[in-house]
């Protein structure tokens, strides 16, 4: 993990459960949490994957805990946020960060993988935030989630993911004006890209993603890292009086559009003007 401007015992005493946290992005998240001293649960479809991930993050000297199931399901969810109560003693951050994604124009989506993407993203939020409220309310937790900034703009081929999205910030704001009165803090990040994920290689394979990179102001994807110390410091103090906010972490990439001529001709056309 890159060089962390936080105390590493900044979360100590605190339990975070991530969903989808046993791989990419929300690993990341997971990691950096734990590296700051907060006890980890994770959540996922894939027991091995979880399993494996719980033993990395134990090396980081936090207990652990993990347990299967479905975002989509709210007796799964009702379940992993009971056991992971009953198996650490409390609940203080719920990350939210289950997703799924692929590439399609809308007109060749089927209404079932529209409402897939929706059920697991927007639903699955709802699940969890629902599920975990007496625990959070208890804690004067926080809950983050994580989104996206595709839905800023029009995007191509992410109809489906844009739309979950855009109701997982408008969950994020009505939520945080809720229940901000028994002491939970609401909370986004919406990561650009970044490097060396599952979604990268999805979502911009070959030579395409050579070709986004070039449209990031900060001219490189983000680390997953850059995500979890944003979740860090989300979780921290620092942002004690900060609710209701989605944190934008993808280097600019969503202000820019290509130009509309290149660049070296307006140079030559403000050289002209000077001459």
């Amino acid at each position: 993990m890159q060089h962390s401007p936080f105390k590493n015992d900044i979360l100590k005493g605190k339990v975070a459960l991530i969903t989808g946290g046993g791989s990419g992005i929300n690993f990341g998240v997971a990691k950096a949490l734990a590296s700051h001293g907060a006890d980890i649960a994770i959540m996922g479809r894939r027991e091995e994957v979880l399993k494996v991930a719980c033993e990395e993050l134990g090396k980081l000297g936090v207990r652990t805990h993990y347990r299967s199931g479905d975002v989509r399901d709210p007796e799964a969810c009702e379940a992993v946020v009971k056991s992971t109560a009953d198996a650490l003693g409390r609940i203080d951050i719920l990350v939210n960060g289950a997703a799924g994604n692929f590439l399609c124009p809308p007109e060749m989506l089927s209404p079932n993988g529209f409402k897939t993407v929706i059920d697991i993203d927007l639903n699955g939020t709802f699940n969890m935030c629902r599920h975990g409220y007496s625990y959070l309310k208890q804690s004067k937790g926080l809950i983050l989630n994580i989104s996206a900034t595709l839905h800023y703009v029009g995007t191509p081929f992410q109809s489906h993911v844009s739309a979950a999205k855009a109701g997982i910030d408008a969950l994020t704001m009505n939520l945080a004006a809720e229940w901000g009165p028994v002491g939970i803090r609401v909370c986004g990040i919406a990561p650009g890209p970044i490097g060396d994920t599952e979604g990268m290689r999805r979502l911009a394979p070959g030579e395409s993603g050579e070709k986004i990179k070039k449209t990031i102001p900060l001219g490189r994807f983000g680390a997953t890292e850059e995500i979890g110390l944003s979740a860090v410091f989300l979780a921290s103090t620092a942002a004690s009086y900060i609710t209701g906010e989605t944190l934008v972490v993808d280097g600019g990439h969503w202000l820019t559009k290509p130009p509309l001529v290149p660049r070296e001709l307006v140079e030559q056309m403000v050289q002209k003007s000077k001459s």
